[in-house]
């Protein structure tokens, strides 16, 4: 089963939510490796006529006849590389600096030709950016800018001439961080409890086995042994004062 199988309730060395009785039962501070977002923004935008170059096309390219109609594209990766990164301190804004840079999304592109033949290839879309963002000063471990990012074509239309190549419509979602792999300290419940995997098959019978032994009598359905709504009665009985 996972952390959150109904299975798995009630286990309190497993992920979820907690109370503040739940903060009773925090036994240690321990210190973890991790990487610390000390600053993010994010970003989505519509951006119309990029105009992309399909690239590692697979199957032979001279084998697809012309023209080609576009089908789709989307990111192939979370992680952007970015290019050309400039970090510029600002004067007026201590610990702020302005981050210009050129953010390059991985996508795969699906296109068709005359004759039906479906195709598929990658090429990437280029997004510039120039944003504020708050940037520690130096030390012994040193901080990095990191994007994550996601692309979806809407449309798109091909270009004639030299290599295959679209204008696209595109939906993008960019998130550029200031992290630092830190050691940091955190309270701990201890270690996880990590429960054995649920195993598809059995779900077959879980809902028979849930079943109760016998049927339900009106006492266990109702709220009170004597419900006040009279036509839960048959006909004639009436209620007890």
């Amino acid at each position: 089963m996972s952390f959150y199988s109904y299975k798995n309730q009630g286990n309190e060395r497993c992920p979820g939510r907690i109370g503040f009785d739940a903060c009773k039962k925090i036994i240690e501070k321990v210190c973890i490796q991790v990487n610390k977002v000390y600053d993010a923004c994010l970003q989505q935008e519509t951006l119309n006529d990029v105009r992309i170059t399909v690239k590692d096309i697979s199957g032979d390219w001279r084998d697809f006849t012309p023209p080609f109609t576009f089908i789709g594209c989307r990111s192939t990766s979370v992680k952007g590389k970015l290019v050309g990164t400039q970090i510029v301190r600002l004067p007026d804004r201590p610990n702020f600096a302005r981050i210009q840079t050129k953010v390059e999304i991985p996508v795969e592109v699906i296109f068709e030709d005359a004759k039906g033949k479906r195709g598929i290839g990658n090429s990437f879309i280029v997004v510039p950016k120039d944003v504020i963002l708050f940037v520690p000063d130096e030390s012994v471990i040193p901080f990095q800018l990191e994007s994550v990012v996601n692309a979806m074509c809407v449309s798109g239309k091909w270009v004639p001439g030299d290599g295959l190549r679209f204008d696209v419509d595109v939906c993008i979602t960019i998130i550029l961080k200031i992290v630092a792999k830190v050691d940091l300290l955190v309270p701990s419940f201890g270690f996880c409890e990590i429960p054995p995997c649920e195993e598809f098959a059995e779900n077959v019978c879980d809902e028979f086995f849930r079943l109760p032994l016998f049927p339900p009598q009106l006492e266990d359905v109702c709220d009170n042994t004597r419900p006040s709504n009279p036509r839960l009665y048959s006909q004639g009985e009436q209620q007890d004062e």
